[in-house]
């Protein structure tokens, strides 16, 4: 039952995410959390991510912005590396919560979806938005969509934002998943389930694909936005006990 849960939820997370332009670990790791045990919440969403990943990558090669890549890469490797390290020592819950209000508000700066941009990024704050983006990651499992706002404010929608995207997810999750290794954070059975995440989303990403192509770049601009703003409230939800709040 464990793993024909996983698949389900991996297989409806990725075409989601296919549409809207990523949030799948928020649909996947509530399921994790479930049904196994919290430790192996990262490194089996970890694995997952580079399964699916890696087959977007394949799927959406033309359309990958390589020079913004160049620019992401060099932080996201050190931030992937200092996040899974702070994964094996605490986890952090105020981090989530900003994590959350940042996604909540940005849905405001795009006037609920009105704008295109709320303003210009250049190519070289990805730099450190990589590592920010790669730290948080590897410390709770996914950032999830924090990057979105900066890759509609860049230009990229559709299948550039989709292609650009999972180019740098997989770089952050290759990274992590040796980290995990070398830590000793990754059992057996965290790869295996981790396997059965990734192999349920290649049907998914085709479907995605195919539905990609039936919408306009507004549809997916509002779809994004909606995306960011609903992934904001999930982890503000999960993280309510915090607040002392049932």
């Amino acid at each position: 039952m464990t793993i024909l849960f996983l698949t389900l939820t991996s297989f409806i997370a990725w075409f989601i995410s296919s549409i809207a332009g990523g949030g799948s670990p928020f649909i996947i790791l509530p399921m994790v959390n479930f049904l196994l045990d919290t430790s192996a919440v990262p490194p089996v969403v970890t694995m997952g991510m580079l399964i699916s990943n890696c087959h977007r990558v394949l799927l959406f090669w033309q359309d990958i912005d390589w020079r913004l890549t160049w620019w992401y890469l060099p932080g996201a490797v050190s931030g992937a590396m200092c996040g899974s390290f702070a994964f094996t020592q605490t986890r952090l819950h105020w981090l989530q919560i900003l994590l959350g209000l940042f996604l909540v508000s940005s849905v405001f700066s795009f006037k609920l979806g009105k704008k295109e941009q709320s303003f210009q990024v250049p190519g070289w704050f990805f730099l450190p938005a990589g590592f920010v983006n790669a730290f948080v990651s590897g410390l709770i499992g996914s950032a999830g969509p924090i990057l979105n706002p900066f890759y509609l404010n860049y230009g990229l929608v559709k299948e550039k934002m989709i292609a650009t995207k999972a180019a740098h997810v997989l770089v952050v999750h290759s990274v992590k998943i040796i980290t995990y290794v070398a830590l000793g954070a990754m059992t057996v059975n965290d790869l295996g389930y981790g396997f059965v995440i990734g192999l349920a989303a290649i049907p998914a990403n085709y479907l995605g694909q195919l539905a990609l192509k039936k919408i306009n770049e507004q549809q997916f601009r509002h779809l994004a936005i909606t995306l960011i703003t609903i992934s904001g409230l999930l982890i503000l939800w999960d993280e309510r006990n915090f607040f002392g709040f049932w």
